[in-house]
């Protein structure tokens, strides 16, 4: 058994001005709301009112979604034992907080779907390219720290599941409820469920662009690595928005595409802007200068 030194109990105690710890603060105040307090009145309403086309659009969105939710909370654990393995005290703190976010998020869209009475199979919505990236890639990345906690594992986890799948695919996935749902004053519940997961999961993805930074910092030859990884899933972004943009307009196809790209491009310059940056300047960082945006805000 490995002996590991008390650290709360030591001189260092906590280090409470690091991001992570500062995420961790953020958590408590704002991840605390709960799926089952929402009232789905009005969203039962208006969902009789919708089209066969417009039903279909959401429900492809929530399947994903859901499944999604369900995905990334159980293939987050080798990431946060490889961080505990390593002392990194304040980081696995966060990503308590982290998993319990993410199961809340697979509650969330599990209670949408009872309340709109949907009990049939949604796998129908899951494409080809949804299966590559949730049941080969994601799980591949995060499975492979079981056994291997070296930077170069811990960068692709990260990069996966940080900067791709929840600061790309799920991003993109806010912006189609936004543009569904908002323009038309629908489906409130869902809306403000779905503002509560975006501001869960920026924390998700600043201390994503954050870990990264961190290796980077300690390994230079990680940031090729993690530009190359991105470079490689972004056809699949492209693709997965192509496939779920059957009978939306060509507007809307367009919004979509460039929010997308836009995300890519988010994610790739934040890391950039990172690599001359000393460690401790990283760890200091505020949560802003990692892409994050305010607590509060649901958009």
């Amino acid at each position: 058994m490995t002996h590991k030194p008390f650290q709360t109990t030591s001189a260092a105690g906590l280090r409470e001005d690091s991001l992570p710890f500062k995420l961790f603060q953020k958590a408590k105040r704002f991840g605390v709301w709960n799926p089952s307090d929402l009232d789905f009145t009005q969203d039962k309403k208006d969902w009789e009112t919708f089209s066969e086309q417009q039903k279909d659009g959401i429900l492809r969105l929530i399947s994903q979604f859901q499944a999604g939710e369900e995905a990334v909370t159980r293939d987050l654990l080798p990431l946060i034992m490889s961080i505990s393995n390593e002392g990194r005290l304040e980081e696995e703190m966060f990503l308590t907080t982290f998993l319990f976010e993410e199961a809340k998020h697979t509650e969330f869209f599990r209670i949408v779907l009872n309340e709109l009475e949907v009990k049939w199979d949604l796998t129908e919505y899951h494409s080809d390219t949804y299966h590559e990236i949730f049941n080969e890639i994601l799980p591949s990345a995060m499975e492979r720290l079981v056994h291997d906690q070296s930077p170069e594992a811990v960068a692709e986890a990260a990069t996966v599941y940080n900067m791709f799948v929840e600061g790309v695919l799920a991003e993109t996935g806010y912006f189609g409820f936004y543009q569904s749902l908002q323009s038309i004053n629908a489906m409130p519940a869902l809306l403000e469920g779905v503002g509560n997961l975006k501001r869960d999961e920026s924390r998700h993805i600043a201390y994503g662009t954050f870990l990264l930074q961190r290796i980077i910092s300690e390994h230079p030859h990680i940031y090729d690595l993690v530009m190359k990884k991105m470079e490689e899933l972004t056809p699949l972004a492209i693709r997965i928005n192509e496939e779920g943009s059957e009978g939306n307009t060509d507007e809307a196809k367009r919004n979509t595409m460039n929010f997308t790209q836009k995300q890519l491009s988010t994610r790739m310059q934040i890391l950039d802007r990172a690599r001359d940056k000393r460690l401790e300047d990283i760890y200091k960082q505020r949560e802003d200068e990692v892409g994050m945006e305010e607590a509060d805000a649901v958009q």
